[in-house]
């Protein structure tokens, strides 16, 4: 499976909004997804795209010295394929190319796929926020990796 990971675009945004709808709960808006791309400087999104599908994507913000993940979802038709992997590696090459030295990212303490993928590419955890998600009040796992 050839997989190409690109910059996010607009016209990206209704597969990625079908793609976040099943995959998050809650899931983030439309408009919250256009803000990140067209007024957050901060903000860099990237989809990994199969035969010219977007089948998953994910996003960083990059403050100072640190690459802080927003999400990565992958189309339930897609995953165990390596995409998120693909992602990942996108993600931490963004992060080399601009001199980053840590990401960070909070994933819930249920969500083991998730975390086996964040420690495959050598993230630790570091914390725990306690009631971080707002839909069930479940902890978040802090992760940290040094790059």
């Amino acid at each position: 499976m050839n997989v190409i990971i690109r910059e996010m675009q607009e016209r990206d945004l209704d597969r990625v909004m079908e793609i976040e709808n099943k995959a998050f709960s809650p899931p983030w808006t439309r408009e919250a997804f256009l803000l990140e791309l067209t007024k957050n400087l901060l903000a860099k999104y990237i989809v990994a795209e199969v035969d010219g599908q977007v089948v998953g994507y994910g996003g960083i913000w990059l403050i100072i010295d640190e690459g802080h993940i927003t999400n990565i979802a992958v189309d339930e038709k897609y995953r165990n394929k390596g995409i998120g992997s693909k992602i990942m590696e996108g993600l931490i090459q963004l992060c080399i190319d601009r001199n980053i030295v840590s990401m960070t990212l909070e994933v819930r303490k249920s969500n083991e796929a998730a975390k086996a993928l964040y420690k495959k590419f050598g993230f630790k955890e570091y914390g725990i926020r306690k009631g971080y998600y707002q839909d069930n009040n479940e902890d978040a796992i802090i992760m940290w990796k040094d790059i």
